[in-house]
């Protein structure tokens, strides 16, 4: 027992060891039962499993935020649901990207989990890695909590600006180079990322890369491009490694069961990405805000409550004005066919 002390009790980015192998250990046996257990075949996801599974991804997450507020405090329980409520929405934004990729390659129902399941692997260790070099830049200089500050408010005001414009697939430089550079086949191959098919110039068979598996490369990008907002968003919020890295896993661990419903009514949060939009220019003006005012730092209670208020006024305007949009859609089409 003498020679686990110090990884158990030693402390590692600020917090014991055996804090950091309990959060591992959660997530590593949510992984195996989701594959291993609930998944073993590949089959189509429904809207009420994955709301089932949503939920209970939610509540393990909001667990863990509950213990974190219980062990090491109110202030850390605060930063740790703001990350999280952050993280999620966010998440729920890349839905909307993901949902494209998918309608893009024409992904069957069937195969989509199996992409999602290896893209969520790759987020956590993208993001233990951007996490990792993150807290060991903001440690050594502080200043940089400004530079991602200003990030975030200029991120915010462009996805203002620019909200309405879509994500083009098909003019994604990396799928233009793969295809360039690689055999790709023209249809998909089952649950299968490489396939060995005959050349068409020598026929001799030659590895080729399937569609599901450019899909699952573009999700990934995608996932780099949203961890360039997220992360400097939650470095705004709190600079504990722990607490930043818990609540980036948390929330993104349900994002693959939330996908298969909301991919299903993805056009009634259509007005979401403004909310998102303003929540990251809040969180960027916190640091400022809290400086004008003289405070060491802005009260993580009234952080949380804005955070959800934004949020949470986002989606009950999406629902509000996309079901006032469809009922004008359906009543045009009546006049019309009489």
């Amino acid at each position: 027992m003498d020679l686990l002390d110090p990884v158990l009790f030693g402390q590692f980015l600020g917090k014991p060891g055996w804090v950091w192998l309990t959060f591992l250990a959660i997530v590593t046996l949510l992984l195996v039962l989701d594959l291993g257990v609930l998944h073993k075949e590949q089959r189509a996801i429904g809207v009420s499993e994955s709301l089932t599974l949503s939920a209970g991804y939610i509540s393990i997450g909001l667990l863990f935020g509950a213990w974190v507020w219980w062990y090491f405090g109110a202030e850390d329980g605060m930063e740790y649901l703001t990350g999280f409520a952050v993280e999620k929405a966010l998440a729920m934004d890349n839905v909307f990207v993901i949902a494209m990729i998918f309608a893009f390659f024409a992904v069957p129902p069937k195969y989509q989990h199996r992409v999602l399941f290896w893209g969520i692997l790759g987020v956590i260790l993208l993001r233990a890695i951007m996490i990792s070099l993150g807290a060991a830049v903001v440690s050594q200089y502080s200043w940089v909590l400004y530079l991602f500050a200003l990030f975030l408010i200029a991120t915010g005001i462009k996805m203002i600006l620019f909200a309405e414009r879509e994500y083009n697939v098909a003019n994604n430089p990396v799928l233009r180079f793969m295809r360039r550079r690689f055999n790709v086949t023209e249809h998909h191959h089952g649950e299968r990322f490489f396939v060995k098919l005959p050349h068409a110039a020598t026929g001799k068979p030659v590895w080729f890369t399937t569609p599901l598996f450019l899909a699952l490369i573009l999700i990934e990008i995608a996932d780099v491009i949203f961890a360039v907002d997220s992360v400097p968003a939650i470095f705004a919020i709190t600079t504990d490694p722990f607490i930043v890295y818990t609540s980036n896993i948390f929330a993104i661990l349900g994002l693959r069961a939330l996908y298969f419903a909301l991919a299903a009514i993805v056009h009634r949060f259509h007005y979401l990405k403004y909310a998102l939009a303003l929540v990251l220019v809040f969180i960027g003006s916190k640091i400022f805000i809290a400086d004008l005012l003289g405070l060491q730092k802005f009260p993580p209670a009234i952080a949380l409550t804005i955070t959800f208020g934004i949020l949470a006024g986002g989606v009950l305007y999406s629902l509000f004005k996309t079901r006032r949009e469809q009922t004008m859609v359906t009543n045009s089409g009546r006049i019309s066919e009489t």
